[in-house]
């Protein structure tokens, strides 16, 4: 088989021009080109698009998967003659003129932020070469690109999928993380934690490095496991890695442990040390679950935990465990009340124009008073009509360390009989703080809707502290928003919200015991 760049040049003599040094930070993207002959009128070219239809870095063993669309019945090859397939019209809503096709980069191709060229050939026998609009970089593997993690809060997804929500987020990392980059989808890296794992990160998130072969691997060190105090509310464990490397963490239950992954590491531990002070620590463990990742194992004294938080000391890596609270009542406790949107956020409305932020401050402001009775410190992500981040109440919340946190929101539905209350739960260990909210709200003679889990919003997303969040009704449906919208029924829920953070209490009282 010939080189893509042999049969690149044969075809296009000169189109592109081919490299094999690392992407520069900018370049203007390309406009699809036409070259067509005079008597060329039955090749129309529509477009030329690349699946994800962005500027691309890709290596070897890639699938580069691309689109045309153009006149029926042509004859389209890539740039080195692999077929572009026409698919049925009846596949595509009757549309015709439709073609696809995929090519797996070779190790011998070596392209830098080049549009891709397609041939098109009709039964004449006229000749057009088409080209993307964006462009493609093929990375060269024994030259490897790292970079190091920046910003607030930088953070990892599993894929490129979207959603209102932003994607499905695999975790937030420490500042200066050493990761290394072996893809690119327009404004996101891919990420290589290990042989088996990619993930996707903002690319501002990331300060490139300068060109490098170093493997990013690390020998672990020695363990310590020991309590801040006597009166603390944290169990620390610090492993010595060697340099901050990537690593995804989650809370187990059943036994109920914390899991830490830390990627390029490899273990040269020999000792572990526990100290007397632990408070909510059980036992600590490793696991070299592959040649490129070490996995971090905290049991933990209590069925509930109450959350925990990873990031890097210099080079160790710190894991600081949250004790249960000595007593499990509210006038001992900290809870955090958010009101969901708020300033030029304003949520979802219903037919009564009343913004969704209006009704989560007045159901929170009620909570807080609620929360008050009952002696508990409350703290408020907004108090007033204020445009708060979410990503900022998170830095906020994380600072603050409340005990436990419910977010107080309004749902809406592209159907008006659609109604009803739910809750929801990021962290499957938290999952008992939503059910318990749940119960107690659908009191209010609300249907159901559901305890959902896996849902991925920011505020669900912190590890440090058990958080729930309820969609109290639908304004978009007419009965539930003039519940939303009287003041006696905002009363009412913030009153079983409140009952529901004290069954949660009192059934983790009795899982304790």
């Amino acid at each position: 088989m010939k080189s893509l760049v042999s049969l690149f040049l044969l075809c296009l003599a000169g189109h592109l021009s081919w490299a094999q040094s690392k992407p520069t930070k900018k370049a203007a993207p390309a406009p699809v080109v036409t070259a067509t002959s005079p008597k060329s009128d039955s090749i129309k070219v529509e477009y030329v698009r690349t699946e994800p239809n962005a500027e691309l870095w890709l290596q070897p063993g890639d699938r580069l998967n691309v689109r045309v669309k153009a006149a029926a019945g042509l004859k389209v090859n890539l740039w080195n003659k692999l077929p572009l397939q026409e698919l049925p019209a009846a596949q595509n809503k009757g549309v015709a003129g439709l073609y696809v096709g995929t090519y797996i980069l070779q190790p011998t191709d070596t392209m830098t932020r080049r549009p891709v060229p397609v041939l098109l050939e009709d039964s004449a026998g006229t000749k057009t070469t088409a080209y993307t609009a964006t462009t493609v970089t093929v990375l060269n593997p024994a030259q490897p690109i790292y970079g190091l993690t920046q910003g607030k809060m930088p953070y990892m997804n599993y894929g490129l999928g979207e959603d209102r929500l932003g994607g499905a987020k695999i975790g937030f990392l420490d500042s200066l993380v050493r990761v290394q980059i072996n893809g690119k989808v327009g404004k996101d890296y891919r990420l290589k934690l290990s042989n088996n794992l990619n993930a996707y990160i903002p690319e501002q998130q990331v300060r490139l490095e300068g060109p490098t072969t170093f493997t990013g691997e690390s020998l672990t060190g020695s363990w310590s496991a020991t309590g801040e105090d006597a009166k603390g509310k944290y169990d620390v464990v610090r492993v010595a890695v060697g340099q901050r490397l990537p690593y995804t963490s989650y809370m187990d239950v059943n036994p109920t442990r914390i899991v830490v992954d830390v990627y390029g590491a490899v273990s040269n531990t020999n000792w572990m040390t526990l100290h007397r002070t632990l408070r909510e620590v059980k036992n600590v463990q490793y696991q070299q679950i592959a040649s490129d990742v070490y996995r971090i194992l905290i049991d933990l004294k209590h069925p509930q935990p109450w959350g925990y938080s990873v990031g890097y000391q210099g080079t160790s890596l710190v894991i600081r465990v949250k004790r249960q609270p000595e007593k499990l009542n509210l006038k001992h406790l900290t809870i955090a009340v958010d009101a969901g949107h708020g300033g030029t956020n304003v949520g979802t409305k219903g037919k009564t124009g009343i913004p969704e932020k209006e009704i989560t401050l007045k159901i929170a402001q009620q909570l807080k008073k609620e929360l008050g009775k009952k002696k508990a410190t409350v703290i408020m992500t907004r108090e007033t009509d204020v445009t708060v981040d979410n990503l900022e109440r998170v830095r906020i919340l994380r600072e603050a360390q409340p005990d436990l946190l419910v977010s107080v929101h309004v749902n809406s539905a592209g159907r008006p009989e659609v109604q009803g209350t739910s809750t929801y739960y990021r962290h499957v260990a938290f999952r008992p703080l939503s059910q318990a909210l749940y119960e107690e709200v659908l009191k209010l003679g609300l249907k159901e809707f559901g305890n959902i889990g896996g849902f991925n919003f920011a505020l669900n997303a912190p590890t440090e502290f058990p958080n729930a969040l309820v969609e109290t009704a639908f304004s978009s449906n007419p009965e539930d928003e003039q519940r939303l919208i009287n003041p006696q029924f905002q009363q009412n829920m913030a009153k079983q919200i409140r009952k529901g953070v004290q069954r949660f209490l009192k059934e983790t009282r009795k899982r304790k015991e």
